[in-house]
C-alpha cells in the first residue's frame, strides 16, 4: 500500500514539473501545468487515483499554499492604512456586489439552479466566484514591467484589499460551526473567531518573531528558524480546528501575522519553505484538482452551466468597474480588469469544499475548468488594458505604499540607496507659524526637526491642532517635537523600514549611523513611492 502510494505521489511530482518547465515557455500558470498533470494521470490514463495515503499530503499542502498567501500577499498594516482611502472604498464595493451577484446563482433566493448548497455552501461559494488572486495580478505586472507605475500600484493595492476580505470571509464560512449554527453559536462564534484571531497575530506578530532571534543567537542549529515556523505552522492549524474555524483559515492568518518578520529572518525561511511547497506539496495538491475532475458536470442543466460562467464573470467585472467609479479612480476599466485575475486561491478552495462536502464532484468539476480558464485567458486582458495606459497618464497613487508591495518591487534596495544627506530640516527655535508657512508639503503628516546636525524629534501636523493659531507665532517648534522615535539604519532593507513606519502610522523615519548613532537624515513614504516610479522609467 506505501510503496503504490509513493509510485502515485513520485508520478505526479517528475510528471507536474516536466510539464511546468514545458508550458512555461508558453508563459502558462504553473497551475495549469499541476492540474493538467492529474487529468492526464488520472481521468486520461488511469494510473492514479486519490489514496488516503495521498490525501494527508494534499492537506499539507492546503495549509502551505494558505500560509504563503497570508505570508507573501497579504499585509494588514497596508489594509488599515487604506481604511479610510478611495482604494478601500473601491475594493469594498466591488466585493460586496460581485458577492451578492454570485448569490443569485449559488442560493436558490432568486432563482433554483439546482446546486442544492446550504446556506454557509452558496455563501462560501459565491466568495469564492467573488475573489481577487493577488498572485497572478501581481506576476502579470511584474512580467509587463507595469508593477512599479501608477497604474500597477493602484491596481496591486485595490487587489490586495479585495482578496484579503473575500479570503477571510470564506475563511469563516467553511468552519466546522457552519454545520450546527444555533442561537447559541452565533452568540458564541464571533467571540470565538476574535478570541483565536488575536491568540494567533500575538503570538505570531510579536512573540515568534523575536524568540527566533533570541534562539538563533544562543543554539546553533541548522534551519532552527524554518523548523519553529513549521511546527508553528501546524499547531496554528490544529488550533483552528479545535475552535470550530478550517485549518486554511489558521494558516492564512499564521502567515498575515509572519509577514511583518525583519527582512533576514524572512530571508532565512523563505527558500526553505518555498522550495518545500512549490517543489512537493503543491503540485501535488494541483494536481489532485486534476484527478477529482470528470464529466459528471455534463449532467447539469445548460443553464446552471451558463448561469455559472458568465453571471459571476459579468458581475465581477461589472462590480468592480462601478467601485471605481464610486470612489472616483482613474481608469476604472484598467481597474476592473485588473480585479478579473483569478483561478489559483480559487482552485485550492474549491478543493478545500470538496473535501468537506460542501459541493459535489459535479459542480467543483465545473468550477475547476472555469478556473483554468480564467488563468489562461485573464493575464492576456491585464497585459492588454495595461499596456493601453502610457506611463505619462496621470493616474492616483495610494496614500500610503502597502508593504507587501515592497516585497515585489524594492528588493534588495537598502536605506543608504534613497537617503538624501544634503537635505535641510527645520530648525527647533523656528516658530509654528514659519514651520507652517515653509515647511508643510502635501502627502506628508511627520517632519524631522534637527538642531546643529542633530535630531530633536519628529513634529506631526496632527499636534497643530491642539495649539491655538493665536499662539503659532510665539511658540517655538520644539515645544511640539516628539524626542523619542523609530530609527532606521543605511544598511537595513527598506522593506524593512517601510514597515515599521506603517505599523506605527508614520509618514517619515529618521536614519542613524549603526556605530556612532549620528542622525544621517529621514526617510519618507512619498519618496519610496517616487523610486518606485522612477526605477519602473528607468530615471533612477
Amino acid at each position: 500500500m506505501i510503496e503504490e502510494a509513493l509510485l502515485s505521489i513520485g508520478l505526479v511530482i517528475v510528471l507536474a514539473k516536466l510539464v511546468e518547465g514545458l508550458l512555461r515557455h508558453f508563459r502558462l500558470n504553473a497551475i495549469v501545468a499541476y492540474t493538467a498533470t492529474g487529468i492526464l494521470l488520472g481521468p486520461v490514463a488511469g494510473i492514479v487515483e486519490p489514496t488516503g495515503e495521498m490525501q494527508i499530503l494534499l492537506g499539507i499542502g492546503i495549509f502551505l499554499f494558505f500560509f504563503l498567501i497570508g505570508l507573501d500577499e497579504l499585509d494588514i498594516s497596508g489594509f488599515i492604512a487604506a481604511i479610510r482611502g478611495r482604494f478601500f472604498v473601491a475594493a469594498m464595493i466591488s466585493v460586496l456586489l460581485s458577492l451578492v451577484v454570485a448569490l443569485t446563482v449559488t442560493s436558490d433566493v432568486l432563482y433554483d439552479f439546482g446546486l442544492g448548497l446550504t446556506f454557509a455552501g452558496s455563501l462560501a461559494l459565491a466568495g469564492i466566484l467573488s475573489l481577487t488572486s493577488l498572485g497572478v495580478v501581481a506576476k502579470v505586472l511584474v512580467d509587463e514591467g507595469r508593477l512599479k507605475e501608477p497604474i500597477g500600484i493602484q491596481i496591486f493595492t485595490t487587489a490586495l484589499i479585495a482578496e484579503l476580505l473575500t479570503l477571510l470571509l470564506v475563511g469563516f464560512t467553511i468552519g466546522e460551526h457552519v454545520h450546527h449554527l444555533s442561537w447559541e453559536s452565533l452568540l458564541i462564534l464571533p467571540a470565538k473567531i476574535a478570541v483565536f484571531t488575536v491568540v494567533t497575530w500575538v503570538l505570531a506578530s510579536r512573540v515568534l518573531p523575536p524568540l527566533i532571534v533570541l534562539l538563533k543567537r544562543f543554539l546553533h542549529v541548522p534551519q532552527l528558524s524554518f523548523g519553529l515556523i513549521l511546527g508553528g505552522l501546524f499547531l496554528t492549524v490544529v488550533g483552528a480546528e479545535h475552535m470550530g474555524l478550517h485549518g486554511s483559515l489558521g494558516a492564512l492568518l499564521f502567515g498575515v501575522a509572519l509577514s511583518k518578520l525583519p527582512y533576514h529572518v524572512r530571508r532565512d525561511i523563505i527558500p526553505g519553505m518555498r522550495s518545500t511547497a512549490e517543489g512537493l506539496f503543491v503540485p501535488l495538491f494541483f494536481a489532485s484538482a486534476g484527478l477529482h475532475l470528470s464529466l459528471a458536470f455534463t449532467e447539469l442543466p445548460v443553464w446552471t452551466i451558463a448561469a455559472l460562467v458568465f453571471i459571476p464573470l459579468v458581475g465581477k467585472f461589472a462590480a468592480a468597474y462601478i467601485g471605481a467609479v464610486a470612489a472616483r479612480l482613474d481608469m476604472p476599466s484598467a481597474l476592473a480588469t485588473g480585479l478579473m485575475a483569478k483561478g489559483v486561491a480559487e482552485m485550492a478552495l474549491l478543493l478545500v469544499l470538496l473535501e468537506i462536502d460542501m459541493i459535489g464532484h459535479a459542480v467543483f468539476s465545473l468550477l475547476v475548468l472555469i478556473m483554468l480558464a480564467y488563468i489562461l485567458l485573464t493575464p492576456l486582458a491585464i497585459r492588454a488594458v495595461v499596456n493601453r495606459v502610457k506611463p505619462s497618464d496621470t493616474v492616483m497613487l495610494p496614500e500610503s505604499l502597502p508593504p507587501s508591495l515592497a516585497r515585489f518591487a524594492l528588493d534588495d534596495i537598502t536605506v543608504s540607496d534613497i537617503l538624501d544627506r544634503t537635505r535641510t530640516y527645520p530648525d527647533p527655535a523656528m516658530s509654528v507659524r514659519a514651520f507652517a508657512d515653509q515647511w508643510i508639503v502635501p502627502h506628508q503628516q511627520d517632519y524631522a526637526v534637527v538642531d546643529q546636525g542633530e535630531l530633536s524629534g519628529i513634529v506631526s501636523l496632527s499636534m497643530l491642532r491642539y495649539l491655538p493659531k493665536e499662539s503659532w507665532s510665539q511658540t517655538p517648534l520644539r515645544k511640539l517635537a516628539r524626542p523619542r522615535t523609530l530609527y532606521a539604519w543605511p544598511d537595513e532593507p527598506v522593506e524593512d523600514a517601510l514597515q515599521r513606519m506603517t505599523e506605527h502610522s508614520l509618514t517619515v523615519i529618521p536614519v542613524r549611523d549603526r556605530e556612532s548613532r549620528k542622525f544621517l537624515g529621514v526617510v519618507n513614504i512619498r519618496q519610496i513611492l517616487e523610486l518606485i516610479t522612477r526605477e519602473a522609467t528607468g530615471e533612477y
